[in-house]
């Protein structure tokens, strides 16, 4: 006899059949702050960490470098409170409105979108606001 599906794990289910992750199975995702509406950074998710993420409200990624599922804040302590996720209208992204606490850069900066292309040249336009070696101590 099979366990009855819940109405919230349907719902989850029907949220990851519309998502058309690429071939290695992941899914860009762009995390906003929902008070703010500032793009923090730009991540991947799979399945895993969609279903975790959702289940949790905490945000979890998949990295790629690392090849494992990674929760935001995990060594620095800036983790992200998920608010909303969205599937955009090709289903081949998300978008996470979280509430951030501290820095969501591993630079220490409040967004990773920190370089811009301004009078014909790179240009810094945010400083660190937070010490990256205080936030990791060696953890990276």
């Amino acid at each position: 006899m099979t366990e009855p599906t819940s109405p919230q794990s349907a719902a989850v289910d029907d949220f990851l059949a519309a998502i058309r992750f690429d071939a290695a199975g992941l899914v860009p995702v762009i995390a906003q702050e929902a008070g703010r509406g500032e793009v923090l950074m730009l991540a991947w998710m799979n399945r895993e960490a969609i279903a975790e993420t959702l289940a949790s409200g905490r945000v979890t990624y998949f990295s790629r470098s690392r090849g494992r599922l990674w929760r935001k804040g995990e060594t620095s302590g800036q983790v992200q409170r998920l608010v909303e996720l969205r599937l955009d209208c090709d289903g081949d992204a998300l978008l996470a409105l979280v509430e951030q606490t501290g820095v969501a850069c591993h630079t220490g900066r409040h967004s990773c979108f920190f370089t811009a292309f301004r009078d014909g040249r790179l240009a810094e336009i945010a400083a660190p606001v937070a010490d990256p070696e205080a936030l990791y101590r060696g953890k990276r």
